[in-house]
């Protein structure tokens, strides 16, 4: 395991989100979803708005003892309150830095801080059937949820993939309970 640190994303960091986005969404080819790996990263006004609302969290090499010019994000985690739960918008890992438990890191960074505010739960939407969503997101706690389980904002967020063409590609909505904090 890689150490590493993170802190909240600024606004100099939102370009290098930027390529480890085109970068990890890459790795959708080999698994013959060219769209995906195609797709372009959220746009700069998008993880703005994520890093003023503080839900922005970059994962950077070391413990803090690097120089400044190493304080370079290599994964990144965009989060939001939906209905009552922090929702996992977004993980993605720079492939160079893959298999390390960065992305686990992220998720645990997250838990902790919704714990901590006492909100019950992490949510996330996925693939259902690539390896590193659906089934690594259950070995890091998360269910898959029935239909009837998806609040009306989880639905909402599912209409908005199902428009922009991801249900090409089975897909699940998970959740994470949390403990008390």
């Amino acid at each position: 395991m890689t150490a590493v640190r993170i802190r909240a994303g600024a606004e100099r960091d939102l370009r290098r989100l930027q390529r480890i986005e085109c970068a990890a969404g890459g790795l959708f080819r080999a698994l013959g979803m060219d769209r995906i790996a195609d797709d372009a990263p959220p746009p700069l006004p998008v993880l703005r708005r994520y890093a003023h609302s503080g839900g922005l969290w970059v994962a950077v090499d070391g413990d803090g003892e690097a120089p400044a010019h190493e304080d370079e994000p290599v994964a990144y985690a965009m989060t939001e309150p939906v209905d009552g739960s922090v929702h996992i918008e977004q993980i993605s890992v720079d492939p160079a830095r893959a298999h390390r438990r960065i992305g686990r890191a992220l998720i645990e960074h997250a838990a902790r801080r919704a714990q901590e505010a006492g909100v019950p739960a992490l949510t996330l939407c996925t693939f259902a059937e690539v390896p590193w969503n659906a089934p690594y997101y259950e070995r890091c706690g998360f269910r898959v949820l029935a239909g009837d389980e998806l609040t009306p904002g989880l639905r909402r967020i599912r209409a908005e993939e199902a428009r922009a063409g991801l249900d090409r590609w089975p897909r699940v909505c998970m959740r994470r309970e949390l403990g008390a904090g």
